[in-house]
């Protein structure tokens, strides 16, 4: 009997632990996707220039090394709305850049509706099927190096529908990793909110990205 209830009470902190994870990772990602939302408008209202490959690389490697090495103090937080303020600082040319497009509001606006969708549908599915998705694991890792691989030909191989098929495979491979990350908090698998808010919040912005470049060049003339 003693036993029982030991184990019940474990549960119900497991539970109550598993729940405090959600609304933390979920609070700090909405106010991230607000943050960032907001630094792109400002990038767009001054038109600033995109910072380019290289700097874009070294800042959110950068602040992403520097966000995961400090997740459990203060700074973390800090570091968290650092990297996701340059995320929303580099998608406000590309923003400028398709509004100016003669159909742009509308490709913009399928692209964020189309990510909300992708989104909370896989958030929700993992969330009440509450299956363990780390079966994924070699399909996320797998698909980090072929789309690895795919970019860095795109540098020197100009074939056709390429840029497609890459942007679709990061739609893909970011929703594998929501599912992930998600089962991940269910299961124990995860147990800190910042990596946990900033892993969700590279894959929104993924696809985001990729629907836009999806819906762009499906759009041409």
């Amino acid at each position: 009997m003693q036993n029982r209830e030991t184990t019940l009470q474990h549960t119900g902190v497991n539970e109550a632990e598993v729940s405090k994870l959600f609304r933390n990772t979920y609070s700090l990602l909405a106010l991230t996707l607000a943050f960032s939302a907001v630094v792109a408008f400002i990038s767009m209202s001054l038109n600033l220039p995109h910072p380019g490959l290289i700097i874009t690389l070294v800042g959110f490697y950068g602040l992403l090394f520097a966000t995961s090495k400090m997740r459990n103090s203060g700074w973390g937080l800090v570091l968290t709305f650092a990297f996701t303020g340059f995320l929303g600082y580099t998608t406000g040319p590309i923003l400028n850049a398709y509004l100016s497009l003669p159909n742009g509001g509308s490709l913009v606006a399928m692209a964020l509706g189309m990510t909300a969708m992708v989104f909370f549908g896989l958030s929700a599915y993992a969330i009440l099927t509450r299956k363990d998705f780390s079966f994924l694991s070699g399909f996320i890792m797998a698909g980090f190096v072929v789309l690895l691989c795919a970019v860095v030909a795109s540098f020197f191989l100009e074939i056709s529908g390429l840029s497609l098929a890459i942007s679709a495979g990061f739609v893909l491979f970011s929703s594998a990793i929501i599912l992930y990350q998600t089962g991940a908090i269910i299961h124990g698998g995860e147990d800190n909110y910042i990596m946990a808010t900033i892993t969700l919040f590279v894959s929104i912005y993924n696809i985001f990205l990729s629907l836009l470049q999806i819906l762009g060049i499906m759009g041409e003339d």
